[in-house]
């Protein structure tokens, strides 16, 4: 387990290079701090000033006082002109050394990508029950799949639904759309909404090509919000609205995108509904007629990722006692194939339930659909099911049955999925269950939040914010000039930070300050979330995971934006190393 040994080295549970890196950071930063703050970084809340002995402070307001600053008469403020722009220039200079010093090396690759994040506490103590899907849960697949599948449902258009032949020179482009992104069937438009409804400017293509932010904010009535009616069904479908959730939804966005770049550009007129339907049951036809099946089982080597350490997982939960199920909406004989691929022949004895064709997310809602019993042919019994039994395989059914028949309930279970709707959201919800999201994405992002590169643009556009948002009191013509560039430069650092995960769309989790919407669910219908199952192994089965506080706006965090402009309210620098 050389993945499992490396993950070990990280600061997940407080090791040693964990404890050292943030020693090493907090240290930076509390040297940083007795440098350019008053009282040398002790102290509790103070507010802005303008004495001249505090040089990290901003302009003067009304009874401003900062507590490491002699109590006199404080010191007049620049008169304006040229003498103002040159005081505004000067703090941003304080700023900008404040930010470097801020930021040691060792404060850089801090997160870890193996590590298992909570957004609720929750002890595996506790934990008795553990259930799992399969598809991007126990079994991760490999990203060749993506094309696989762009590819097979382009020809299904073009042979089967007669669309133009000039859509197969489209392939499928790994790097254009990202998880969570919502798609406006009328509007034919594909864009990032964060988890206030708003539209992140910049994000909104039709077909292949950017919206200019004027168009979109005017194909909304002026506006870059979308009203909630539009977007709030519970599994992500509003009446004229859809969000791709799962991982499989990449070659849609992308197909759905090429064939509107295909239509526009050639001038051809279309329905933008029976567009979207087309693509979409084309898609399906993928699935439903088994040729994502056929490909992973004909070279299981190339397309299934780890699967050891799935086997290590569940076998390390069996031998701690935990009891284990499966529900998931494959089929058996492909779910079969994959499994002893992973762990063997004797998979079944691992779980003491099996559950195929579930048809989730209905198989948590929908009471009426019985259980019935697969023999190892695939072929359905028709005796009435009364208790469900290990080593067998039972189709689809509902999870109060399912409930009836185990009595496992509540908080004791913890179900793990890579799709927020249909695996999650009605189990914590309607059901009490914990839930674990599998966000593959995560790796790589977090890879590039570990970057230098990453970290300082972050730091200092929120350095600058800060900078802005005190400063705007200055509204001569001169402030307005150096207010414009620094607004300039702040934009061009949000456009930065966002192209470092994805080009057209940036990170799945932010917009440039928001959550975004994928974002905001994750944490609405997830307990923990980790990049794959394969992160337990750096766990003890008794572990507890606790959220850190994330602070409230109202709290006042350290961030780099209240430093120098005065707005320091806690005293406690080495806990800048820890946020996340």
């Amino acid at each position: 387990r050389a993945r499992s040994r490396r993950a070990a080295d990280w600061p997940t549970g407080g090791g040693r290079r964990g404890r050292r890196a943030a020693g090493m950071a907090g240290a930076g930063l509390r040297a940083a701090a007795r440098r350019w703050l008053p009282c040398g970084g002790r102290g509790g809340p103070r507010a802005a000033s303008s004495s001249p002995s505090c040089p990290g402070c901003g302009p003067p307001g009304p009874g401003a006082h900062c507590p490491g600053a002699p109590r006199s008469a404080p010191a007049p403020a620049p008169a304006g002109g040229a003498e103002l722009s040159a005081h505004l220039w000067a703090r941003y200079q304080d700023m900008r050394r404040l930010v470097h010093d801020l930021l040691p090396p060792e404060v850089c690759s801090l997160l870890n990508p193996a590590a298992i994040y909570a957004n609720n506490e929750i002890s595996l103590r506790d934990v008795e029950v553990y259930g799992f899907d399969y598809d991007y849960t126990l079994a991760q697949y490999a990203d060749a799949l993506h094309p696989e599948i762009f590819s097979a449902a382009r020809d299904i258009l073009i042979e089967h639904y007669k669309y133009p032949e000039g859509i197969r020179k489209y392939d499928y482009d790994p790097s254009f759309a990202i998880r969570g992104l919502h798609y406006d069937i009328q509007k034919s438009l594909l864009m990032k909404i964060d988890a206030f409804h708003y539209v992140q400017l910049g994000t909104a293509y039709r077909g292949l090509q950017p919206v200019p932010d004027e168009e979109v904010i005017d194909l909304y009535g002026g506006t870059q919000h979308i009203p909630l009616y539009q977007m709030s069904g519970f599994y992500g479908k509003g009446p004229s609205i859809k969000q791709f959730m799962d991982i499989f939804s990449l070659p849609e966005m992308a197909l759905l995108s090429c064939v509107v770049d295909h239509f526009l550009g050639h001038g051809l007129e279309f329905d933008q509904a029976h567009l979207y339907k087309d693509v979409t049951d084309a898609i399906r036809d993928v699935h439903v007629k088994g040729l994502m099946y056929q490909w992973i089982e004909r070279d299981m080597e190339k397309y299934i990722l780890r699967g050891d350490e799935t086997f290590a997982v569940l076998s390390r939960l069996v031998a701690h006692g935990k009891q284990l199920f499966l529900i998931t909406n494959s089929p058996f004989s492909f779910v079969d194939k994959g499994m002893r691929h992973m762990v063997g022949p004797d998979w079944r004895q691992l779980f003491d339930v099996v559950i195929v064709q579930a048809d989730k997310p209905s198989f948590f809602t929908d009471r009426r659909k019985p259980f019935r019993k697969l023999d190892e042919k695939g072929s359905l019994h028709w005796d009435r099911i009364t208790r469900l039994e290990k080593g067998k395989i039972y189709r689809q059914g509902n999870l109060y049955d399912f409930l009836r028949l185990t009595e496992w309930r509540g908080p004791r279970v913890l179900y793990f999925g890579d799709h927020l709707y249909s695996d999650l959201a009605d189990l914590m919800l309607r059901h009490g269950w914990r839930t674990g999201a599998i966000i593959p994405e995560l790796e790589r992002e977090i890879r590039i939040i570990n970057t230098e590169q990453y970290m300082h643009s972050l730091t200092w556009q929120q350095a600058l914010t800060g900078l802005l948002e005190r400063m705007q009191t200055y509204q001569d013509a001169e402030s307005r000039q150096v207010l414009a560039a620094w607004m300039k430069e702040r934009q061009e650092l949000r456009c930065i930070t966002k192209a470092l995960f994805n080009a057209q769309f940036g990170s799945i989790f932010r917009t440039f300050h928001n959550p975004t919407y994928f974002s905001r669910r994750l944490v609405r219908f997830s307990d923990l979330y980790m990049a794959s199952l394969s992160c337990l192994l750096n766990y003890r089965v008794d572990f507890t995971f606790y959220p850190r506080r994330t602070p409230l706006q109202h709290e006042a965090p350290l961030w780099m934006d209240q430093l120098c402009t005065g707005c320091m309210k806690t005293p406690f620098l080495s806990d800048m190393a820890h946020i996340r």
